[in-house]
C-alpha cells in the first residue's frame, strides 16, 4: 500500500482544506504531533513508545450543537500507547496542552503494523517451524506468512499474552499471494513475550501447483481461459467535472444534502451532521464492528474469528482508490490522515472518493394514457435518478471491503458494503470432487481449484447510526403489518392493517427482521409535526442485508464477543463513549464490554437522544466463481424519509430538455 509519512507540504495541504476547523473534524498532522509532544512533556512516553491508536475524542454532542464558527474549537485526542511494556489509555486536551486522563488500559489495543512483521519473523526463525518447512521441501526464503489474530477462548494460557497465529504461503510467482497455502503448519506467537509459544504441525498436505494470477497479462497467458475482445465500454462520465459536488475542508455539499467527513483509524470513514434540505437527519454514521468467523473446526481454522475493525482497523488499512476502476475518473479524491506505529502522522492518498452519478434509472416517471389522442402524443414525464457517493475501500488481509454512503434527490440514504478480494483458502489433497479425499476435504467448504478449499464463513458488519430527526428528542418505532378482520358487508375475507409499537427502554428495542412478520422500522420526532399533523421520521429498510446465524452468543466465546449478530437492530441512548458494538478493546476481548452488556441497564429510549445499531451481513458458502478473485457483491440498507417532507423531494429536480421533446 502506498502509505507515506505526511510531508510538510501534505500537512500544509490538509490544513489548507480546513481540517481542524470544526469540532468533529479529524485530527490534523500538527495535532497528532502535538499529542506526542504533550505526552512526552508529561513524561508518559519515550521515542520507543508504540502507538496503537490516536483518534479524535469527540466533544459531547451538546458542545458541538452549540458551537458556532469563530468559537474556540474543542479538540481532544484519545490514545492507546505502549510505553516500557505497559499499555495506557489517555485523553489529551490539544487546545491547552494537558493530559486529562492517563491510566493503564483495561484491554488489549489494536494491532500495530510492525507486529505483523514481528510475528512473521518469529515464526520463520523458530527451529521447529523451520523443520516443518523443510519437511515440505521449503525454506524460510521460499515463503511469506500472514500473522492473524488468534481470537479468545477463555483459556488460562491466554492470560498475560498477546497472541497471534501464523500460517504461511509459498512466495508468489505473480499477483496472487494466497494461491499456495502451506497447510497444516502454524505457529502461535506471543507478541508481548516476543516468542513462539507453540508450533502446530498436523501433517504434510500437497502444495497447489497453479499460481492463479489475476492480472490481465497472467489471465491472457493461461491455456484454460481466453480474454474477451477489448470492445468499447459503457462509460461513466461528467464532461463538465464534479462541479455539483462541493468539498470544502470536511464539509461535503451536494443538491439537498450536506455532511462532514473524517477518517478514524478503527472505523474508517465517519460522516457527521448529515442534513437534508438543512434539516437534521443523522448526527453521525460509521462502521462499528466487523466479525468474520470461519466454520472449519480443524486445528488451523477454528480460531479464525476475526474482528476486522476493532483488531486491525478499517482506517489504517484504507487502500488508495484507482480512478476509472474504483471510482469515476472525475471524482474528487481525498487523502486519509492516520498515524504510524511511532505516532507520526501518516497519509494514505486517494483514500476516499466523492462523486455524483446518474444511475441509469428514473427518479420518478409517469406516462399518462388519457393524455394521448388521435393526433397528439404526450411523452412520459420523469426525471433521471442521480446520486452522491462517498466511497472508501479497506483491504483487511485477503478481503477488500468497499463502504459506500449514497444519497439521492428523493431524500434517501443508502449504507452499502461491497465485498471482493480473495477467498481465504485451505490446502487439501483433493484435486477434484472425484478424489478419494474430496468428501472429507469439503466437509466445511467448497473445492474451488485443485488442492484448494475455501472454508464456509460469515461476514457481519455493525453500523452505528445516530439519528437526530429534527433534533435529539427521538423515538424508535416498529410498525407491523398484521391481519385485519374484513367487515361482513363486503366480499373481501382478508385484509391487513398497521399496528405500531414504540419501545420505551433499550431492553425492549431488539429486533429480528422476519419476512413472515412484515414491518417497517423507523426513528421519528414525536415533538415535531408537519402541516398535516404527521411526525417526521426516517425508515430503516433492511433490503438484502439480513443474515442470522446459529452461532451461540451465550456460550461460544467468539459469538459472545460479538452478541450484536443475534438481532438486526438495537437501540440505546446516546453515549459518546459507546462507539463500537464489540467494545472499546476487541483484541482478545471476553465479551464483558459489548453492546449487549451496555443494554443490561435497560435505560429509557423514549423521546430522547437515541442511537440505532444495525447489523448487516451474509453467509459465505464459497463457489468456483469466487476464484481467483471474487466478483464484487453488495449488501446494504436504505434510510428513507417517512412523512419527513411535505411531498416527493425529487419533484423539484429540473427537467432535462431533450428528454421532454
Amino acid at each position: 500500500m502506498r502509505f507515506r509519512t505526511t510531508s510538510t507540504a501534505a500537512a500544509a495541504l490538509i490544513a489548507a482544506t480546513g481540517a481542524g476547523a470544526h469540532p468533529l473534524d479529524g485530527l490534523t498532522a500538527e495535532e497528532i504531533d502535538s499529542v506526542r509532544a504533550v505526552l512526552a512533556g508529561a513524561g508518559h512516553i519515550t521515542e520507543d513508545s508504540r502507538w496503537h491508536l490516536i483518534e479524535l475524542y469527540e466533544p459531547e454532542k451538546s458542545e458541538v450543537l452549540t458551537w458556532s464558527e469563530g468559537d474556540a474549537v474543542p479538540r481532544e485526542a484519545i490514545v492507546n500507547v505502549t510505553a516500557d511494556g505497559t499499555t495506557y489509555r489517555g485523553i489529551v486536551d490539544i487546545a491547552d496542552g494537558s493530559v486529562t486522563e492517563w491510566a493503564e488500559a483495561e484491554g488489549e489495543p489494536m494491532l500495530l503494523v510492525e507486529e505483523f512483521v514481528g510475528a512473521m519473523e518469529l515464526a520463520l526463525s523458530n527451529p521447529d517451524f523451520v523443520a516443518g518447512l523443510e519437511e515440505r521441501g521449503l525454506t524460510p526464503d521460499d515463503v511469506f506468512c500472514l500473522p492473524l489474530t488468534a481470537g479468545a477462548f477463555g483459556d488460562p494460557d491466554e492470560e498475560g499474552r498477546r497472541l497471534m497465529k501464523v500460517p504461511c504461503y509459498v512466495l508468489p510467482e505473480g499477483s496472487n499471494w494466497y494461491a499456495k497455502p502451506i497447510e497444516g503448519l502454524y505457529a502461535t506467537v506471543d507478541l508481548r513475550g516476543d516468542e513462539v509459544v507453540e508450533v502446530i504441525d498436523t501433517g504434510v498436505v500437497p502444495l497447489p501447483e497453479d499460481s492463479w494470477g489475476y492480472t490481465a497479462e497472467e489471465i491472457a497467458a493461461r491455456d484454460d481461459m481466453e480474454m474477451r475482445e477489448d470492445t468499447p465500454r459503457a462509460g461513466v462520465a461528467q464532461p463538465e467535472g464534479s462541479g455539483n459536488v462541493t468539498v470544502d475542508g470536511s464539509l461535503i455539499e451536494w443538491d439537498m444534502w450536506s455532511m462532514r467527513w473524517r477518517i478514524d483509524k478503527r472505523p474508517g470513514v465517519v460522516l457527521s451532521q448529515i442534513e437534508a434540505d438543512g434539516r437534521e437527519v443523522l448526527y453521525q454514521a460509521h462502521l462499528s464492528e466487523v466479525f468474520v468467523p470461519y466454520m472449519d473446526p480443524s486445528e488451523g481454522w477454528y480460531w479464525r474469528t476475526y474482528m476486522d475493525s476493532g483488531e486491525y482497523g478499517f482506517g489504517i488499512f484504507l487502500s488508495p482508490l484507482r480512478a476509472g476502476v474504483d471510482c469515476p475518473s472525475y471524482a474528487t479524491f481525498l487523502p486519509a490522515l492516520v498515524h504510524a506505529d511511532d505516532g507520526t502522522p501518516l497519509e494514505i492518498p486517494d483514500a476516499i472518493c466523492v462523486f455524483e452519478r446518474q444511475v441509469g434509472d428514473p427518479a420518478w416517471r409517469h406516462f399518462e394514457i388519457f393524455a394521448q389522442g388521435p393526433d397528439t402524443f404526450t411523452p412520459t414525464e420523469g426525471r433521471p435518478a442521480t446520486e452522491l457517493v462517498v466511497r472508501s475501500a479497506s483491504e483487511v488481509g485477503n478481503y477488500d471491503y468497499l463502504i459506500d454512503y449514497r444519497f439521492d434527490q428523493s431524500g434517501r440514504m443508502r449504507v452499502m458494503v461491497g465485498s471482493t478480494g480473495l477467498d481465504a483458502v485451505k490446502g487439501v489433497a483433493a484435486t477434484s470432487m472425484e478424489s478419494e479425499t474430496a468428501e472429507a476435504d469439503t466437509q466445511h467448504g467448497t473445492l474451488i481449484a485443485p488442492h484448494l478449499v475455501a472454508p464456509n464463513h460469515d461476514h457481519f458488519f455493525n453500523f452505528r447510526l445516530d439519528f437526530d430527526i429534527d433534533g435529539q428528542a427521538n423515538s424508535f418505532m416498529r410498525t407491523g403489518i398484521v391481519p385485519a378482520t374484513a367487515p361482513d358487508d363486503i366480499p373481501r375475507r382478508s385484509m391487513w392493517v398497521t399496528e405500531q409499537e414504540m419501545p420505551q427502554t433499550e431492553g425492549e428495542a431488539k429486533y429480528k427482521v422476519n419476512p413472515d412478520t412484515p414491518a417497517m422500522y423507523h426513528v421519528g420526532n414525536m415533538g415535531v409535526t408537519s402541516g398535516l399533523g404527521h411526525h417526521p421520521s426516517y425508515m430503516i429498510n433492511p433490503g438484502n442485508s439480513v443474515a442470522y446465524t446459529p452461532l451461540d452468543v451465550e456460550n461460544d466465546p467468539p459469538a459472545m464477543r460479538n452478541p450484536y449478530i443475534e438481532h438486526t437492530m438495537f437501540v440505546t441512548p446516546y453515549d459518546r463513549d459507546e462507539r463500537y458494538a464489540g467494545g472499546e478493546y476487541a483484541f482478545q476481548s471476553d465479551g464483558s464490554d459489548t453492546l449487549a452488556t451496555w443494554m443490561q441497564s435497560d435505560d429509557s429510549i423514549a423521546d430522547t437522544d437515541i442511537v440505532t445499531w444495525y447489523t448487516m451481513g451474509f453467509h459465505h458458502i464459497p463457489r468456483m466463481e469466487d476464484w481467483p478473485v471474487m466478483p464484487l457483491m453488495w449488501k446494504g440498507i436504505t434510510l428513507a424519509p417517512f412523512n419527513f417532507f411535505d411531498h416527493n423531494p425529487a419533484i423539484t429536480v429540473p427537467a432535462v430538455g431533450g428528454d421532454q421533446e
